[in-house]
């Protein structure tokens, strides 16, 4: 009996991923039924105590547009609420910078923080910051990160068993058009700041995502120049990385998001094409992944699939209940919402 109860725990071990992970789809609703803006993109979304999801962007009239500012939108009672604006790039009465890439954390202490950018472009912008602690009713007045800090770039912090947070980021050179990423820990409240580096050898990477596997090891995931999501390791809690290495998933040169839920399962959201002459090339088809070791993904649902458009820049929260929420950029015009329940 022994024998045949250990041979049928290695054959449930050994299943394909796609075998023991179904995708059910609970919710997909576009965030504003009606566009605040022309263009919207580069979502956000948190969990609030309360049960509800905030999710906010940036939208103007297209990216870079002097009056791309920060909106945010509440789903309770079942819907998403009118977007309301958070930030803005206003320096003065003369001077005005567009913002870009929110990313919303909420703490474990209740702290729910708005990272975002201001500035000119990608390469010469700065890291802003705002701050809640009853949820998103009020926000302090807006700080700038110190000198040579941004913030997380595009995808969410963790925050790490002492309370610090690890913050994945990156950097685009003024000259050269080179690409690095790093990471930036601050304490719990999002202050004292310190930058860590990564080998990123010669991988061009942008936009790191970090999830959590067995032991406390950290893996981060990176949109790449190379066609590929690429990876480094971590087994200090973030103090040092492995040099970048490729994995076998495809990547257009697109912004990824992966989360860990609770039960240890990784969930990845990715565009699954290599790039193509134009930028937007690959950004078509969206679709959801599952891992149990970061390395051997199994794709598991399709949130788009078309012969062209912009389905890209996908945020993933994972809840308690084997849901997780998904947003995204749909086709620059709004931002799509998307539950899925995996069993």
């Amino acid at each position: 009996m022994r024998y045949y109860i250990s041979l049928l725990w290695m054959m449930i071990i050994y299943l394909p991923l796609q075998a023991q992970v179904k995708a059910k789809l609970v919710r997909n609703t576009l965030i504003m039924p009606v566009p605040v803006t022309r263009s919207s993109h580069a979502s956000t979304i948190t969990a609030l105590p309360d049960g509800s999801l905030m999710s906010a962007w940036f939208g103007g009239r297209e990216e870079g547009s002097k009056d791309v500012v920060i909106w945010a939108s509440l789903y309770k009672k079942n819907k998403w609420q009118a977007p309301v604006k958070l930030a803005d790039g206003i320096i003065n009465d003369t001077l005005r910078y567009p913002c870009w890439n929110p990313v919303l954390f909420r703490t474990r202490a209740g702290l729910l923080c708005l990272f975002y950018k201001v500035g000119p472009n990608p390469r010469e912008w700065w890291g802003m910051a705002r701050y809640s602690r009853d949820n998103g009713v009020s926000w302090s007045s807006p700080e700038k990160l110190p000198e040579g800090i941004l913030g997380p770039i595009k995808n969410k912090c963790i925050q790490l068993p002492d309370g610090r947070l690890l913050h994945p980021s990156s950097t685009e050179s003024v000259k050269g058009n080179i690409w690095i990423s790093h990471m930036e820990i601050s304490d719990s409240t999002g202050h004292q700041w310190q930058k860590i580096n990564i080998p990123c050898d010669t991988f061009g990477v942008i936009q790191p995502t970090i999830i959590t596997l067995a032991g406390g090891r950290l893996q981060a995931l990176f949109r790449s120049r190379q066609d590929v999501i690429a990876s480094s390791w971590s087994n200090d809690n973030g103090s040092t990385w492995t040099p970048v290495t490729g994995l076998s998933l495809l990547n257009p040169n697109s912004g990824i998001d992966a989360v860990t839920r609770p039960d240890g399962l990784q969930v990845l959201v990715y565009n699954p094409a290599p790039s193509g002459k134009d930028w937007s090339n690959g950004r078509n088809e969206l679709r959801v992944a599952v891992s149990n070791d970061g390395m051997q993904w199994q794709d598991v649902y399709v949130l788009e699939k078309h012969k062209g458009g912009e389905y890209s820049y996908p945020a993933i929260i994972a809840a308690s209940n084997d849901l997780v929420h998904i947003t995204y950029t749909d086709d620059r015009k709004n931002i799509r919402s998307v539950t899925l329940q995996l069993k």
